[in-house]
């Protein structure tokens, strides 16, 4: 499994053959100025919730690649209304089969609009299968203890988590929630792209290590394989 940072909560995991995107949010970013936009051509393009942090090349993207849009029925409804019509819209609980294995969509503690200021549904995660590779991204969340029941039920081997604070929950919760998700190797997001997300990064590493559980923080442009 190869995972290739693109700033934010931006990751694209190649996996069984497949290259899924998560939330794609590289242009408006400053940090994420060498990142080629144009490049990256994903087969499946998921997106966690509406905030334009999280979907703000997804048209570009999509446009570029054919990529499958999933997301919740309202992102994919507002993308659709935008002339992207390969899209899978999904709610919490539900699987989407694929050729590569599985997406499963999960719940988040947050909020959702879309950039014009629509109604952008249930914010998500998701829990991604492909033989026997599992991983959770977990979109922008707080800890809640239903994490808990994603372990039990998918076992994932690593999580993507949030923890920049402010926005979603900060470096001790995510912690607990990597504890709760029973993994032993964390991929930070959500940190550092604005002042009131940066993170003492040593800290952040030591207190996840003081807990048995590896804490990666990736650099921008950076792929690492897993």
């Amino acid at each position: 499994m190869n995972v290739t940072y693109f700033g934010h909560s931006c990751f694209q995991i190649e996996l069984g053959g497949a290259n899924i995107l998560f939330d794609p949010f590289i242009r408006p970013n400053p940090l994420a100025a060498q990142m080629d936009v144009e490049k990256i051509l994903p087969d499946y393009l998921l997106i966690t919730h509406g905030h334009n942090d999280h979907l703000a090349d997804a048209e570009e993207i999509a446009h570029n690649s054919s990529a499958f849009i999933v997301a919740n029925w309202e992102i994919c409804t507002w993308f659709s209304e935008r002339g992207l019509n390969l899209t899978h819209p999904m709610n919490c609980g539900g699987t989407f089969q694929t050729p590569f294995g599985s997406i499963t969509m999960t719940q988040a503690v947050h909020s959702s609009s879309l950039p014009d200021g629509s109604y952008g549904g249930n914010p998500t995660g998701y829990v991604i299968h492909a033989g026997d590779r599992c991983l959770n991204y977990a979109g922008d969340t707080d800890l809640f203890s239903d994490m808990q029941l994603i372990a039990k039920r998918h076992q994932p081997e690593v999580a993507f988590l949030p923890l920049g604070d402010t926005f979603t929950m900060d470096v001790i919760s995510a912690c607990e929630a990597a504890i709760f998700l029973n993994v032993k190797r964390v991929i930070g997001m959500h940190y550092d792209t604005f002042a009131s997300i940066k993170i003492d990064h040593q800290a952040a590493i030591t207190h996840f290590a003081n807990n048995g559980i590896e804490l990666l923080l990736m650099d921008i442009g950076e792929t690492r394989t897993l």
